[in-house]
C-alpha cells in the first residue's frame, strides 16, 4: 500500500482532479475529475464564484470515481505573476566540523534571508549545490569536514494576492490547499529522466494560457520562468485570422491544426462556416497552417530569449521535453527543434496505473505529477520540523513507518542536500 494523496491542477482551460496512491515504483490512481475551466484567465483568477464553481464539480467528480471525500489537496500554480532568483546561504560548522543536518538547516535558512519584494512571498526553496570552504558544486555536505558551509538556492516566489485569490477559490470548494505546487516542477517530476536531469533539460509545459519553463541541471532544479502565451492564443489567432467563433477555431485546430506549414500538403482545404455567412466555405489548411505557425514561432522565441536569460544558452545537451495540453499540436517539435537548435521530444506522465487510461497524455503531466512530488515535499517538511523540534542533528523519525525509505532516492532528485539521509 502507498500513500493516499489529492492534487488539483487548476489550468486556463480546464481543472483536473486525481485521488492516487503513491507507491514506491509508480501512482496508482483511484479517481479523477475532469471540468473545464471558468473563472481563469493566463492562470490568474477573474470570477471567483465561476472558478470556485469549476473546482467543485471537478472534485465532486474525483469523489464519485474513487469513493473517498477530499478535504485537502495538493495544488497546482501556473502564471506570469512567477519569479525566481537565486541566492546564498552561509553558516559556519559546529561543534566537531564535521557537517551535520543542523548546519545544512542553518545554511537554507540563511539562503531564505533576503528582502522579499513588496506583494510577494517564497513558493518554494531548492538547494541547487554546496561548497565547502575551498571544495565546490558538492551534492551532498553531510559528514564532510569543513569550517565554512554554503548553499545555493534556487527560490521561486508568486504573488500573495494572486495566491490567496485561488486558495480562496479551493476552499470554497470545500478542500484545504496543502500545498502550492509550480507547474513546471510537477510536469518534470514524471517527465524528465534522471539521465536528462543530470545533464541539462528543459521542461516546456505548454498549457492553455501559459507556458511554464524549467531547467534542470546537475539533478536539481536551476531556473524557472513563466510565458503568458499558450494554446488559446493559437485558437484566438484563429478565430480572428478565419473569422470563426471560438469554439469552431477550437474544432478546427484540433482537427486540421499543424505547427510546420513545410509538414502538409499546400492544396488541402476544409469546410467552415465563418461569422456572417450562410454556407460553408473552403479554407486552405496552408492559410491555417500559417496563422499557426506565427504564434507557435514567437512562443519557441520567447523561449530562447528566456534560456539566453538563464545562462543556460548552449548547455542543455538532453535538450527539450514538451508537455502540456498544446504540446499535443502536431509540428510542435520539428518547431522547437529548429528555433531552440536542441533535441526535442514529446512526453507524458510515467509510472501511471489504475485508472489511468486518459491521463496517459501531455496533457495530464502536471495533475499525476502533483501527487508524488507533493508528498516529496510533504516528508521533507516533516522531517525539517521534526529536527527542529527536537534540537536533533543527525536524523528525523520518519513521519510514518517506511516512507522515509521508500521515498528517499526521489527525494535526492530535487533535495541534493539529503543524499545520505534513509
Amino acid at each position: 500500500m502507498g500513500e493516499l494523496v489529492v492534487g488539483i491542477d487548476i489550468g486556463t482551460t480546464k481543472i483536473c482532479t486525481i485521488v492516487g496512491e503513491v507507491r514506491t515504483n509508480d501512482t496508482f490512481i483511484l479517481g479523477v475529475g475532469v471540468e473545464p475551466a471558468r473563472g481563469m484567465r493566463k492562470g490568474m483568477v477573474t470570477d471567483v464564484d465561476q472558478l470556485s464553481a469549476s473546482i467543485s464539480s471537478s472534485v465532486h467528480k474525483a469523489e464519485r470515481a474513487s469513493g473517498y471525500e477530499i478535504g485537502r489537496a495538493f495544488v497546482s500554480l501556473s502564471a506570469n505573476h512567477i519569479q525566481s532568483t537565486n541566492n546564498l546561504g552561509v553558516t559556519g560548522i559546529s561543534g566537531t566540523r564535521e557537517v551535520e543536518i543542523g548546519d545544512v538547516e542553518r545554511a537554507m535558512d540563511a539562503a531564505r534571508a533576503f528582502p522579499i519584494p513588496h506583494g510577494r512571498e517564497i513558493l518554494h526553496v531548492i538547494p541547487r549545490r554546496y561548497n565547502l570552504d575551498e571544495h565546490q558544486g558538492i551534492r551532498s555536505p553531510l559528514g564532510m569536514h569543513g569550517f565554512r558551509l554554503e548553499v545555493e538556492s534556487h527560490i521561486i516566489m508568486a504573488s500573495s494576492s494572486s495566491l490567496r485569490n485561488l486558495e480562496k477559490c479551493v476552499e470554497n470548494a470545500g478542500v484545504y490547499v496543502d500545498r502550492f505546487i509550480l507547474n513546471p516542477l510537477a510536469s518534470g517530476d514524471v517527465t524528465v529522466t534522471p539521465t536528462e536531469r543530470e545533464s541539462g533539460v528543459m521542461v516546456l509545459d505548454i498549457g492553455g494560457g501559459t507556458t511554464d519553463i524549467a531547467i534542470f541541471n546537475e539533478g536539481t532544479i536551476w531556473h524557472t520562468a513563466a510565458i503568458s502565451v499558450g494554446g488559446q492564443h493559437v485558437t484566438n489567432d484563429i478565430a480572428h485570422g478565419l473569422n470563426l467563433p471560438f469554439e469552431l477555431a477550437e474544432a478546427v485546430k484540433l482537427e486540421y491544426g499543424h505547427a510546420d506549414p513545410r509538414e502538409i500538403n499546400p492544396l488541402e482545404t476544409f469546410p467552415v462556416q465563418p461569422f456572417g455567412e450562410e454556407h460553408l466555405s473552403k479554407v486552405k489548411r496552408s492559410d491555417l497552417v500559417m496563422i499557426i505557425n506565427a504564434r507557435v514561432t514567437e512562443l519557441f522565441e520567447l523561449i530562447e530569449q528566456e534560456v539566453q536569460k538563464s545562462g543556460f544558452d548552449g548547455m542543455l545537451p538532453a535538450g527539450v521535453v514538451l508537455t502540456g495540453g498544446a504540446s499535443l499540436l502536431p509540428g510542435m517539435k520539428t518547431v522547437a527543434n529548429r528555433i531552440l537548435k536542441v533535441p526535442a521530444r514529446l512526453a507524458q506522465p510515467d509510472n501511471v496505473t489504475g485508472m489511468s487510461d486518459m491521463l496517459r497524455s501531455p496533457a495530464y503531466s502536471t495533475s499525476v505529477g502533483l501527487l508524488r512530488l507533493g508528498l516529496i515535499m510533504d516528508i521533507e517538511d516533516t522531517r525539517r520540523a521534526n529536527l527542529r523540534k527536537n534540537g536533533r542533528t543527525r536524523q528525523a523519525t520518519d513521519n510514518s513507518a517506511g516512507i522515509g525509505k521508500i521515498f528517499g532516492k526521489i527525494v535526492k532528485r530535487f533535495l541534493p542536500e539529503d543524499e545520505n539521509l534513509p
